[in-house]
């Protein structure tokens, strides 16, 4: 099975730079998305088409902002959908398989002069209790832009970032805690030296230069870690500022 997550920045803007084509052509089995920056309303009127997909979809009640969205490829059996609680910005989506929960989150980012990062490490806290009580009934695989750096080895300047919106000490030593929770960061375990990432900024022609940042994450429960057959970045994909990641399982 092939699980790709993709922060698209905007599903509309996607669609006009090719995202048909990047389904076609990796034919993932599901696929996660994060800031699709679409209303409901929006969705319906414009009436999006990604055949052999079943949509799900989780829009902030803000237009334009934020949201998530999960693909599964039809024949792929979803037993049902687990709601968290309080989800106004679209964040978080559940989708309950056979074998595990399918989490896809769209983290908060603790923006410029850290004015979110009180919100944020409240939203993750909330998060992780209401994970931690899942992962008692079923494995779990956590998806999506977690908007942190956890390792100096997940930037590529990490000393000029040191308490920046995405490497704080209070954002890293959160993403500690969550691992030390019982889940597994598998593209670190599988690839623990290599230097890669998956989002860069539109600033500076960074992305050219690969000036970038390791945000977005493929984590799961450490009773499944050992099911991963490979962790990838696929940052030859454009589209977005954000590459997809993804996993076989």
């Amino acid at each position: 099975m092939k699980i790709l997550s993709w922060n698209v920045n905007g599903i509309r803007a996607a669609i006009r730079k090719g995202f048909l084509d990047f389904l076609k052509k990796e034919d993932p089995d599901i696929l996660a998305l994060q800031e699709i920056k679409i209303s409901d309303i929006s969705r319906a009127e414009e009436n999006f088409d990604f055949s052999g997909y079943r949509e799900f979809w989780n829009s902030a009640r803000r237009p334009g902002y934020s949201g998530t969205a999960i693909l599964v490829k039809d024949g792929l059996k979803v037993l049902g959908e687990v709601k968290f609680p309080n989800d106004d910005e679209g964040r978080v989506q559940i989708l309950e398989f056979k074998n595990f929960y399918f989490t896809n989150v769209y983290f908060p980012n603790a923006n410029h002069e850290l004015s979110r990062l009180e919100f944020k490490l409240k939203f993750n806290d909330r998060l992780l209790r209401f994970l931690k009580k899942l992962d008692k009934k079923k494995p779990l695989i956590i998806c999506g832009d977690y908007n942190v750096a956890h390792e100096e080895i997940d930037l590529a300047r990490p000393r000029e970032n040191v308490g920046n919106p995405g490497f704080t000490n209070e954002e890293r030593a959160w993403m500690d805690k969550f691992l030390q929770a019982g889940f597994v960061d598998v593209f670190r375990k599988m690839h623990p030296q290599k230097v890669q990432y998956s989002w860069w900024s539109f600033r500076a022609g960074a992305r050219a230069r690969n000036v970038g940042w390791r945000i977005d994450y493929f984590c799961t429960s450490a009773n499944i870690s050992n099911k991963i057959k490979s962790s990838f970045i696929l940052d030859h994909q454009t589209g977005s500022d954000h590459a997809p990641v993804g996993i076989e399982i």
